[in-house]
């Protein structure tokens, strides 16, 4: 068996809340139009390519953004 438990691997420790400053780094993370958005065309264009080099271009791109663009959320929001 396993036990969850939901706690941070950082402590965080919040200040100031900037609501305007959250919608925008969500909207920037999150939206149609943001990074996890852009993200997800990468990898789901790989299956399209007709040649397997392109498609691996396609998922390194994909996931090095997706990786990327966490952290630096995670880096603004402590």
């Amino acid at each position: 068996m396993w036990s969850y438990e939901k706690r941070l691997e950082f402590p965080v420790n919040i200040k100031q809340p900037n609501a305007k400053l959250a919608q925008v780094i969500i909207s920037q993370y999150g939206g149609p139009d943001g990074e996890m958005g852009a993200s997800m065309r990468y990898l789901s264009q790989r299956y399209s390519m007709p040649y397997r080099e392109v498609a691996g271009v396609l998922t390194d791109i994909g996931v090095s953004a997706a990786k990327l663009r966490i952290k630096a959320v995670l880096s603004c929001i402590v």
